[in-house]
């Protein structure tokens, strides 16, 4: 086993063929989003609502990090074999949408089971990201964040270019890019040089990291951060017609503005590797969550600015809601037992996406109570808990 980064000459083709198999297998999650609606219009599935379907993807996420979390899967595995693996099972369930006539009950279990297959794909690329990069974890991982927040833009991005696009076309399409992803990988990335085999399994072990006051802090970072983040990227349509609406001689915004805010996020992962080089990944996370926390806080009055000078401070706001993502992953890593990474960033995932599901229903719960121009201050508490838990740790975090 190598002992330092430098004793190693990495492939160059590694950290590029995670990063292409990551948004390949992500695909999965966020460009099937897009063909719902029409999925759900055309087999008229009564009853079913395009929230009970996304929602069945997030439930089925956070139940396989748990499960995959609690028996040390990402460590116990070679991780480009679980990867893909999952990568197979997670495009025969989406391409399983195409069944004919297909039940409410069948199309929620399959976007579930989908869901169940991400959690052996995003938080085992992360894992193997950390297998390879020692030093550096942070510029590896803002890649790697770069192409979810991609895959998370992309469902904007087919309606604005694709509008004529068959579903089932779009359903066939995302299945193999995330077949050919996983099978790309799993021959072109290995184990890792810094890949330490899981110990004996323990269920109280993959709960055991919580334990150690570095890593509990960044964990803590990390959720603050998820609390602001999924509710902003989900309710940004709304973001953008609420301005409209204050602002009815500018016009309604185009698919294309929120495409933009989010897809924002990719470049800003990636700058934010290479400033955690000079500034550590812990001072660059902070950065960013606060530069985000200013936006929430400030929101109802960046809603009263004019259209240029609202989209140039939203288009900020889009960049420095997820650069915090991958500094946060970064750190949490590096402050895990070198035999429990996998565990403990599947663990972390697991309960920031859980999170997530609070914030967004608190958020539509107020939707009907709260005039449109205060909602978004509701995403505040997140970035000031997440920097008052890293408060403590700034001093003792160095940089990545």
């Amino acid at each position: 086993m190598l002992s330092s980064a430098t004793a190693y000459q990495r492939p160059r083709w590694i950290l590029p063929t995670v990063v292409f198999a990551q948004f390949a297998c992500t695909s999965l999650w966020f460009a099937g989003n897009a063909v719902l609606p029409d999925l759900l219009r055309e087999v008229r599935l009564a009853g079913t609502s395009l929230g009970a379907v996304v929602s069945a993807v997030q439930l089925g996420f956070i139940v396989g990090t748990l499960v995959f979390g609690l028996l040390q899967l990402a460590d116990k595995v070679a991780p480009a074999r679980l990867f893909l693996w999952c990568a197979v099972a997670g495009s025969l369930t989406n391409a399983a949408l195409l069944l004919p006539e297909p039940t409410p009950a069948l199309v929620l279990g399959l976007r579930f089971a989908t869901g169940l297959c991400l959690a052996g794909i995003y938080p085992v690329g992360m894992k193997i990201a950390a297998d390879y990069y020692e030093n550096g974890l942070g510029r590896a991982l803002g890649y790697l964040v770069g192409a979810l927040v991609l895959g998370t833009a992309l469902p904007h991005l087919l309606r604005l270019l694709a509008a004529d696009l068959s579903w089932k076309a779009v359903v066939l399409t995302t299945s193999g890019l995330a077949l050919a992803g996983g099978l790309l990988l799993w021959l072109l990335v290995p184990n890792g040089p810094f890949r330490r085999p899981g110990a004996r399994l323990q269920l109280r072990a993959a709960w055991a990291v919580f334990r150690e006051g570095p890593f509990r802090r960044a964990a803590l970072g990390y959720f603050g951060h998820m609390w602001e983040l999924y509710t902003f990227w989900a309710f940004v349509p709304l973001l953008l017609a609420t301005h409209a609406q204050l602002h009815p001689e500018s016009g309604a915004f185009g698919p294309g503005w929120a495409f933009g805010l989010i897809a924002a996020g990719a470049p800003a992962c990636v700058l934010g590797g290479y400033l955690a080089q000079r500034w550590g990944s812990l001072g660059t996370a902070r950065g960013a969550l606060a530069i985000s926390g200013a936006c929430c806080l400030l929101s109802p009055l960046l809603l009263a600015l004019p259209r240029p000078a609202f989209g140039a401070v939203v288009l900020v706001w889009g960049m420095a809601v997820v650069a915090d993502s991958p500094q946060f992953s970064a750190v949490v890593a590096q402050r895990a037992p070198a035999t429990a990474t996998g565990t403990a960033l599947t663990l972390v995932t697991c309960l920031g996406f859980a999170l997530t599901i609070v914030s967004l229903q608190a958020f539509a719960a107020l939707q009907g109570q709260v005039e449109a121009r205060y909602l978004f201050l509701l995403l505040v508490p997140g970035p000031v808990l997440g920097l008052l838990a890293t408060q403590a740790a700034r001093a003792r975090i160095s940089s990545s």
